[in-house]
């Protein structure tokens, strides 16, 4: 058991509340998911839950957190450049239960995890596995604790589709509780019986927060009820307050003439009408203070704005990739053979594969040969966007060309649709989170209007509300893409082709699920 009581979370450089008062009990059984938009602060809710001195210094926090002497165990989102150094057996035997643990047990926990007992002795590095066999070690890690309660920070970033169907089952068949963070729809969908909805509204400055013991699809037909009952009666509020407004007015001049026009030789009628006034005046502060109350018209992910323009459109049948490799390797290790990838305009080529496969190393092979050419214009979106990105630039820095006042405006505006405050706008990228990155070289792809589209894992850094706007986007797109993803409603919605890279090449498939 977890309870979690009258927490709040504050910034400590801008003062920014990211979490108010928030509390929730969590008991054996229950797969509570946090959602909310990028930058929301669901990692470091999950931070200070676990050890609030992981966020020591970036944040304040106060309230309470129960486990009655439980222990809890914590997957982060990513493995520390000094653990990732590390053997598989360095790694294992720094985790104090390991020696205590039997074969028979550590045998248990390898199959519960799909990791084998002899690999818990292996002295491969851990930077040689693949995103899927680095987050099966850290769950048997984990369990090797025996937690109470089991904290995961996007354990399904970088998995392929056979290990997300293994991590569903993990979630599903776990008896104690989970809270966990994921972008993956498909796995809340088939894993949350309970939602924390984390979001900033009016602009990022007001926290707010839902927890609701239901599915993430019930969630979300739910929230979509609530937030088209909210619109329609902030909307009639305001056009009935314009109404009453535009009345209010229209009785004002009247009096006001009325009073410009009165003569001094009737000093009665001018008393009768300062009274008027004055109950006119009265109504109208009436109205002001009715306005404060108004429900205000919804503030949420999904309202973020990204549209190409026209000009990249492909011609049907120009080919944009035909490509031939006899050997995939990666220093001295074959990963795979006898590749051929042929692309036509406006074609969506979606690359799926197992972890470690060479699907990256592949899309580097191909942004080389691409990236050259004359007759196209190509962006690369690679999976580490530092790749791309100067850290140390803003966000206003990065999409700038020319540098003039009205340029600038336009950046500005084009960051506002992305959801960025203007105070984000100008912090450097390094303090951006993920998928606020990948927002910002969409953004750029948008703007300088590529018709080409090269991009490894997308949307694997977007909030599963923001996720459908971005694939509705990609949907929409006018040129060509070739990508490669795990996401399966990514690649049932937007990839015409799909194509799985084996030790034989690439095969084109037509059941993903």
């Amino acid at each position: 058991m977890l309870q979690i009581k009258n927490v709040t979370i504050t910034h400590k450089k801008d003062l920014r509340t990211i979490l108010s008062d928030f509390s929730v009990v969590l008991n054996d059984g229950d797969k509570a998911a946090i959602i909310g938009e990028e930058g929301n602060g669901k990692s470091t809710l999950m931070k200070v839950i676990y050890n609030p001195e992981l966020v020591d210094s970036y944040v304040d926090y106060s309230g309470e957190f129960i486990t009655n002497g439980g222990i809890l165990g914590y997957l982060a989102q990513e493995m520390s450049e000094e653990d990732l150094e590390k053997t598989i057996y360095t790694y294992c035997v720094e985790e104090d239960a390991f020696s205590m643990l039997t074969p028979k047990e550590l045998t248990h926990i390898g199959r519960q995890v799909g990791f084998p007992l002899d690999r818990f002795y292996s002295e491969q590095e851990i930077k040689t596995l693949s995103g899927g066999e680095k987050v099966k070690l850290q769950l048997a890690r984990l369990l090797m604790k025996q937690p109470d309660v089991i904290l995961l920070d996007e354990p399904s970033n970088d998995l392929d589709i056979e290990t997300l169907e293994w991590l569903e089952t993990f979630i599903n068949q776990c008896q104690k509780p989970i809270l966990y963070i994921s972008h993956d729809e498909t796995l809340l969908e088939n894993t949350a019986n309970m939602i924390i909805h984390m979001e900033q509204v009016k602009r990022k400055t007001v926290p707010k927060h839902t927890v609701i013991k239901m599915g993430y699809q019930q969630y979300l037909e739910t929230r979509i009820q609530g937030l088209a009952r909210q619109e329609q009666v902030a909307r009639k509020q305001r056009s009935d307050y314009n109404k009453q407004m535009e009345r209010y007015l229209q009785i004002q001049q009247k009096v006001e003439h009325q009073q410009n026009t009165i003569t001094r030789q009737d000093p009665h009628g001018g008393q009768v009408l300062k009274k008027k006034m004055h109950a006119v005046k009265s109504m109208g502060r009436r109205f002001e203070r009715e306005k404060e109350d108004f429900l205000e018209i919804p503030d949420t992910e999904d309202a973020m704005f990204i549209k190409f323009a026209n000009q990249t459109a492909i011609p049907n049948g120009k080919v944009i990739l035909d490509y031939r490799l006899d050997v995939l390797q990666q220093q001295e290790r074959v990963l795979a053979r006898d590749i051929v990838l042929h692309v036509e305009g406006p074609k969506k080529i979606g690359i799926i594969g197992k972890n470690g496969c060479g699907k990256t190393t592949l899309m580097k092979e191909v942004s080389k040969q691409m990236l050259e050419r004359k007759d196209i214009k190509v962006a690369y979106m690679p999976q580490n966007y530092l790749d791309l990105l100067d850290k140390e630039q803003t966000p206003v820095e990065f999409l700038t060309r020319v540098g003039d006042k009205e340029e600038n405006v336009r950046i500005c505006t084009y960051l506002g649709s992305m959801k960025y405050t203007s105070e984000e706008m100008y912090h450097k990228i390094e303090e951006l989170s993920g998928g606020q990155k990948a927002k910002l070289i969409l953004l750029k792809m948008s703007m300088e209007g590529y018709n080409v589209l090269l991009l490894d894992e997308p949307t694997r850094n977007f909030s599963p509300l923001s996720n459908p706007v971005i694939r509705e986007t990609l949907k929409n797109y006018s040129g060509a893409i070739i990508s490669i993803s795990h996401d399966r409603k990514y690649l049932q919605e937007v990839c015409d082709t799909i194509y799985e890279l084996t030790q034989d090449g690439l095969k084109q498939i037509y059941d993903i699920l």
